[in-house]
């Protein structure tokens, strides 16, 4: 086998990946192939061979262990909405088939709510949104997983605000002290992924340049965004240019000015056809207790669980993709406050 060096985020040439099924041609075709299998192709079943009996899958709404739960969570997902369609975008990767690979899998979701179930009565609504998952794999298994869904575009599609729906989750679950706790460190499981990526030039950079931005250095924006960017955000929400960005990442940073930053994962690519490109999957916990995106302050201890993709240009950061549970961050504000 051929392989560049991983910091590099280069592509192996010519051979299939050790321990993988050869019928993947490389470890974006495996991640791409596996969702189609499972969810286009019904194959839920397979989750049994793909996803390790023990696998830990964090998400902002909770924390889970084992492939059975997945696979509930799947059928419940289908009945739900069962023209249910994800259509991959990107897979940003790292690591090396012998030690294991991360994957950042970019998902723009298509479906029409058809059935009762966690969202209420089925109302007939069409509905697109984003997701982005992290899954390590090895031997043809993913063995470890984290999990944003962009729930705050879902409810709003809907007919909730990611308000609301938290707040009747809570109600539908027992009440505050009964209801489905939302992922904080405290409770996360230890799964069997220790990397932290790679140290790829263009993950680097992304990386400094959001942690500029939660220093509240927001002129780093001014300097290292194409004034042309585009921006896909938390909501579905579609936005271009500088003012845009700024607004965004000042509202969430506003919201939450001296909580804790964190970068969980970070990879850099540079691919065949691609522009260079970046995945982080960071954190950011603390008090609500500034005015900006999520309203009055509360002084509720919140954990947001964040994923964002950007790719770069000749003239900067020229597209970034963000995700993070709008309802998860509201479901914890209710929590402390109590006010369902």
């Amino acid at each position: 086998m051929t392989l560049a060096n991983n910091d590099s985020g280069k592509q192996w040439i010519g051979c299939a990946m050790k321990g993988f099924d050869p019928k993947f041609k490389d470890f974006p075709d495996y991640i791409l192939g596996i969702t189609r299998e499972i969810w286009e192709d019904r194959g839920i079943a397979t989750l049994h061979h793909y996803y390790t009996e023990d696998i830990p899958v964090r998400s902002p709404g909770s924390v889970v262990r084992g492939n059975q739960d997945v696979i509930g969570a799947t059928m419940a997902t289908l009945a739900e909405f069962p023209d249910r369609r994800l259509l991959g975008e990107d897979v940003i990767w790292s690591g090396t088939p012998e030690e294991g690979m991360l994957s950042s899998h970019r998902i723009y979701s298509t479906a029409t709510h058809s059935g009762d179930g966690i969202y209420g009565r089925a109302t007939g609504k069409k509905l697109g949104y984003r997701i982005i998952a992290d899954c390590h794999a090895m031997n043809n298994q993913i063995n470890d997983e984290w999990l944003i869904r962009d729930q705050g575009a879902i409810v709003r599609q809907l007919g909730w605000t990611p308000s609301d729906y938290a707040a009747d989750l809570i109600k539908s679950e027992g009440g505050v002290k009964n209801c489905v706790k939302p992922f904080t460190p405290e409770i996360d499981i230890a799964g069997p992924y220790k990397g932290r990526g790679n140290d790829n030039e263009w993950g680097v950079k992304y990386a400094d340049i959001l942690r500029h931005i939660m220093d509240a250095n927001m002129a780093v924006i001014a300097t290292e965004y194409d004034e042309a960017c585009a921006l896909e955000l938390p909501g579905n929400l579609a936005a271009h240019g500088l003012a845009a960005a700024d607004n965004f990442w000042m509202g969430l940073r506003a919201s939450f000015p001296n909580a804790e930053f964190t970068i969980e994962h970070q990879i850099g690519r540079d691919d065949a056809m691609m522009p260079p490109r970046a995945a982080i999957r960071w954190g950011l916990y603390g008090k609500h207790e500034g005015w900006g995106s999520f309203g009055t302050p509360t002084g509720a201890q919140v954990y947001i669980m964040g994923a964002s993709h950007a790719e770069f240009g000749p003239r900067g950061l020229r597209r970034e993709f963000v995700l993070f549970d709008e309802t998860a961050i509201w479901k914890q504000i209710h929590i402390h406050t109590r006010s369902v």
